[in-house]
């Protein structure tokens, strides 16, 4: 099961980083040609070393980051437009998904 979390851990905020970065600059940016929007995608890449080595610790305190990209998601969800509605929820399921796999990774190394 913590190999499962892991693997979905690092899958989800791989593909959360692609997705903030395609969506501001390709996919629905807020202004053409692109938004300063995509440097939200930064705060993504600090635990994503610590992610990928398995680190308990960065898998606690970015299980809170990732509720950041959640409660934007559905921000953007509720008040736009699509093809930006489809993308915001989007983020929302690879939020979600990175959180429950953080929280079953860091009770699954528990040291007892």
């Amino acid at each position: 099961m913590t190999r499962l979390a892991y693997f979905t851990a690092c899958g989800s905020l791989i593909a959360l980083i692609f997705l903030c970065v395609a969506w501001e600059l390709k996919l629905a940016p807020l202004a053409p040609g692109g938004s300063a929007l995509v440097f939200k995608a930064l705060p993504l890449l600090l635990p994503l070393f610590g992610i990928l080595h398995g680190k308990r610790y960065t898998y606690k305190w970015s299980s809170l980051l990732i509720l950041l990209y959640f409660a934007e998601g559905l921000v953007r969800a509720t008040t736009e437009a699509p093809p930006a509605r489809w993308l915001a929820i989007a983020e929302i399921l690879l939020a979600t998904g990175f959180f429950a796999a953080a929280v079953t990774y860091v009770r699954g190394t528990r040291q007892a």
